[in-house]
């Protein structure tokens, strides 16, 4: 490699670790506020669950006029209304969608933990992967408690896990960015 390419790798691998300190910050304030406002935190999460639905359901209606058959026309059209349908539910009932969402979350947070496990163990050599076992181990904890106790926490627990679940991860990432820039600093010299 030349040194005129190893300066240009260098200086993109220093933009990416900034962004990632960036996000990291990020991740941790989200994560902070949910805790503070477990409540607002689930209502904006049904909320914005609902938005993406209709915004899917327009996506499909889009694409149902694109061409393919009666049958693909048909089956779009039908997407479309079910994703209408499901986005207009959760923005007219956002407390009873919490119930629904609870579980959804619970789901996505284990699956969450299980990838930054499997990360941590292809990436066990690097400066800073313990972090990103820890927060796999985090992660599986709150999906656990979120499932074993619903429906009766869903209303405050939605809010508060997701929280720490975000701060959790702000925190790791913020941790894998400061190795980064550690191993950079040593490439340098």
């Amino acid at each position: 490699m030349t040194t005129g390419s190893q300066s240009t790798a260098l200086q993109a691998a220093k933009r990416f670790t900034g962004w990632n300190l960036v996000a990291a910050v990020l991740f941790i304030v989200l994560g902070l506020f949910a805790i503070l406002e477990p409540m607002m935190a689930g209502l904006g999460i049904a909320l914005l669950v609902g938005w993406l639905f209709i915004f899917g359901g327009v996506a499909h209606l889009v694409a149902a006029f694109q061409g393919g058959g009666a049958a693909r026309v048909f089956f779009q059209v039908l997407a479309a209304i079910v994703f209408v349908l499901g986005g207009l539910y959760l923005l007219m009932n956002p407390l009873l969608a919490l119930g629904t969402l609870t579980l959804f979350v619970a789901a996505v947070i284990l699956a969450v933990g299980v990838c930054e496990i499997i990360s941590y163990f292809r990436r066990r050599a690097e400066a800073g992967s313990g972090w990103l076992l820890l927060n796999g181990i985090v992660a599986l904890l709150l999906g656990g408690l979120i499932w074993f106790h619903w429906p009766s926490s869903s209303v405050w627990a939605i809010g508060t896990l997701v929280g720490i679940n975000l701060w959790m991860t702000g925190l790791a990432r913020l941790m894998f960015g400061f190795a980064a820039r550690r191993l950079l600093k040593s490439a340098t010299g």
